[in-house]
């Protein structure tokens, strides 16, 4: 197959219809016509040899070959923006482009970091992703990011993951719970009403693993996808939770929640940084790694 015969232009066009899942849609993003959308398509197929999309009720949805080239595209894109960031570099610069996601988890603390790093290269261009862990790992089979933070990294990925901050669990009750300002086991509050993260989450993972390893059940009232909805709920009064210490905000109220002193329960599991393996880092995701891994040590 003639390498020659595909153009970049043409792969920018083909990435927005994967993208946007329409020609229409594509063409408005790309500010072409749709007869010149679909034509640019059909050529790279026509090299091919084989069909690109295929149509499943109103949208469109990837073939094989579909799925392969658009893998490809986007580690071209890596490249690329690699070279840009080294060609920005060379001219004294620091520009490109940061693309990161994290758990939601993740959005009490790292936002701050970000914040201190686009201060110091203020001409990188941020993108930012917050999402459930499941939506972050399926964004990371598709390489759709640079670098992706969490703390519980999938195992079945060939990865490469850096240790970057403690992430700490606590039990937090209502302000008026009878186990306020005691040291209790946590066996002895097993029996309460308890509310976690959705199953799926890594902190739902974290904590099923440790109570695995100690061979104690908890008696699980709600599970929920939101940290904010069970710190009001816990406030409320339906129960106890186990969350994240960096759940918990710089700005926990002590009239309506307490964190509990449980004697027997320390759990901590580092907070990560994530790419792929296979990964072609830009000059601004190497950056920001680092940035993280000096920030965490520090």
């Amino acid at each position: 197959m003639p390498r020659r015969r595909i153009t970049f232009r043409q792969l920018e066009t083909f990435a927005a219809v994967a993208k946007h899942r329409s020609f229409t849609r594509a063409a408005d993003a790309l500010h072409l016509t749709q007869p010149a959308i679909s034509i640019q398509v059909r050529q790279i197929a026509d090299t091919i040899g084989l069909p690109l999309f295929e149509q499943q009720g109103r949208d469109l949805t990837l073939t094989r070959a579909g799925e392969e080239l658009i893998d490809t595209v986007r580690s071209l894109d890596d490249v690329w923006n690699r070279f840009e960031s080294a060609i920005d570099e060379i001219k004294g610069l620091r520009r490109g482009v940061l693309r990161v996601a994290l758990v939601t988890t993740a959005k009490y603390f790292l936002p701050r970091m970000l914040g201190a790093f686009c201060k110091r290269y203020p001409e990188i261009d941020i993108q930012l992703e917050i999402a459930s862990r499941d939506q972050i790992v399926a964004r990371m089979r598709g390489n759709q990011d640079d670098l992706y933070v969490m703390s519980h990294p999938p195992a079945d990925l060939e990865i490469v993951s850096y240790p970057f901050l403690d992430n700490e669990y606590v039990v937090i009750a209502p302000a008026d719970h009878w186990a306020v300002g005691q040291n209790v086991a946590l066996r002895a509050l097993a029996q309460e009403p308890f509310l976690l993260r959705e199953a799926g989450s890594g902190s739902r993972l974290a904590i099923d693993q440790h109570l695995r390893e100690v061979g104690l059940t908890l008696n699980v009232r709600l599970s929920l996808a939101s940290n904010e909805a069970i710190r009001e709920l816990v406030a409320s009064g339906l129960g106890l939770a186990v969350l994240s210490r960096h759940a918990l905000g710089e700005h926990l109220d002590p009239a309506r929640v307490a964190v509990l002193a449980v004697s027997d329960f320390s759990l901590k599991r580092p907070w990560t940084v994530v790419h792929l393996r296979g990964k072609v880092l830009s000059l601004p995701a190497q950056a920001f790694l680092d940035a993280l891994l000096h920030t965490g040590l520090a």
